[in-house]
């Protein structure tokens, strides 16, 4: 257990993707003396969270891996939470990451003390100071609900999808399903053939393209063990497919045609009423929401015992949730997929100079410099930070190219003996400039609809605009002269 005169050179606050990986780098680079605080009592992030049926990757397993732990043995195409989960925990014993993990361990202060030059850290196993500490707490940990008026008298089960209850029998229930993100894309065609009746409420209607997810083959999987080069052409091939849908994202909308065909194909394919297929038909670009991968998601819905329902939730009674057309529908457990809050929570607990957390610098404007350090924060950096995240490409490559840049940050402040860090305020605002700028006409901000892609006044959340492979240049080398670093 921490003491209060505990004190460590790097502390990471999350033991997910992002958190295991920096841990491999840094022992790697010779730093040794690090902790990883992980709230719940498991490694693995949000794999480990999400375990709602169907809960699966949407990137294929090849690529949504790390770069240095290549798994030539993926059952599937795209990858399924618990397989995920078992090969995070795989990396993370294979590469002795686990003697450095504290489970159960959730941070609930981390104070930047300038005085001392350090980090004051609390959790709630006790307190330690800290030299550097790095936020890996991801971007999808924290449940978001809608407001809905009522709800708190509706007598039924009641629950998202993050914290999925898996005592509940859904068997013959009346089931309404809140949201059509991706979380409720892969889990209603897991729920609608065992319930009586599920009212799914929409919204707006996602672009949904072909998966075309499949078994492998034992052959395939030989093949990968015996020809590691095999398993990189092929994760070449998928990185450059995903890449490529940044011709609609930032480089020109009308690129989007040819997806947008194929989403109308797999709907006209896959749905046989014309009037479902009008409800389930997006009415803004694709690529201005998430796109989302599926086969069984059209079909589940074009099922007897499911209606698709767009008129907005007026109400929520004790057995029944009412329209605004006044129509009365009767409702026995109510799940939300309506996602995540795009801010985490820890981000609140994160306070810098002069005692501003990141959550509050968020709540004006989504900022940081290379979505990896942050003006008023010394010594600290994070992963996926605002403008780290891209829209067209696996989120692993994006952490792998962060965690470089900060494991040679710190590389280089050990060559210099240097104590302190921190990115100038002038290297950040033009970082943002840039990002704004080139955000002005992307499908994001101009394709025709509202989403966690844009801040409430319009702008960029914190999607890179540009091409991962730019952005991993940028960050393939710590870039001292943008920072003050003093000893």
């Amino acid at each position: 257990m921490a003491t209060d005169t505990e004190h460590r050179h790097i502390a990471i606050v999350g033991a997910g993707v992002a958190g295991i990986g920096l841990a491999i780098k840094l022992r790697e680079a010779g730093f040794d003396d690090l902790v990883i605080l992980e709230r719940a009592d498991d490694l693995g992030g949000t794999w480990q969270a999400n375990t709602y049926p169907g809960c699966a990757c949407d990137v294929p397993s090849h690529l949504y891996s790390y770069s240095f732990a290549p798994n030539p043995d993926w059952s599937r195409t795209y990858g399924r939470q618990e397989e995920i989960l078992e090969y995070l925990r795989s990396v993370a014993v294979t590469h002795d990451v686990v003697r450095h993990i504290r489970y159960n361990a959730e941070m609930l202060d981390a104070r930047w003390d300038d005085a001392e030059s350090l980090w004051r850290v609390s959790t709630v196993t006790g307190d330690f100071t800290a030299d550097f500490v790095i936020s890996a707490t991801g971007v999808f940990s924290e449940a978001k609900y809608p407001s809905l008026r009522g709800v708190e008298t509706f007598q039924g089960k009641a629950f998202h999808s993050l914290h999925w209850d898996h005592e509940h029998d859904l068997t013959g229930e009346r089931v309404a399903v809140i949201g059509t993100g991706a979380s409720a894309v892969q889990f209603v065609p897991e729920i609608q053939p065992k319930v009586g009746a599920l009212t799914l409420f929409q919204r707006s209607a996602p672009w949904i393209v072909p998966r075309m997810d499949r078994r492998t083959l034992g052959l395939e999987r030989q093949l990968l063990r015996r020809v590691p080069l095999a398993g990189k052409a092929i994760r070449g091939s998928f990185y450059t497919l995903i890449e490529g849908f940044g011709l609609i994202g930032f480089v020109d909308k009308r690129f989007r045609h040819p997806y947008e065909l194929l989403g109308k194909w797999q709907l006209r394919r896959q749905v046989r009423d014309p009037q479902l297929r009008k409800v389930l038909t997006p009415d803004y670009m694709i690529g201005c929401k998430r796109a989302i991968f599926s086969d069984a998601y059209l079909p589940a819905l074009d099922q007897d015992n499911v209606e698709v329902v767009t008129d907005g939730i007026a109400e929520v009674r004790a057995h029944s949730i009412v329209t605004h057309s006044g129509v009365e529908i009767p409702v026995d457990t109510i799940i939300y997929g309506t996602g995540f809050e795009p801010v985490s929570k820890a981000f609140g607990r994160f306070t810098g100079r002069g005692g501003v957390t990141i959550a509050e610098l968020y709540e004006k404007r989504p900022q940081s410099y290379l979505g990896s350090a942050l003006s008023g924060f010394p010594n600290f950096f994070f992963t996926l930070g605002p403008f780290g995240a891209a829209g067209n490409q696996s989120a692993i490559y994006m952490i792998e190219s962060q965690i470089a840049y900060i494991v040679d940050a710190l590389k280089t402040m050990r060559a210099e003996g240097a104590r302190r860090v921190e990115v100038r305020p002038q290297a950040q605002e033009t970082f943002l400039d840039e990002m704004q700028e080139r955000s002005r006409s992307t499908v994001w901000l101009t394709g025709g609809c509202h989403s966690y892609y844009q801040t409430p006044d319009g702008h960029n959340a914190g999607l890179y605009p540009n091409w991962s492979f730019e952005y991993r240049s940028r960050t393939s080398r710590f870039d001292a002269s943008s920072y003050d670093v003093s000893a």
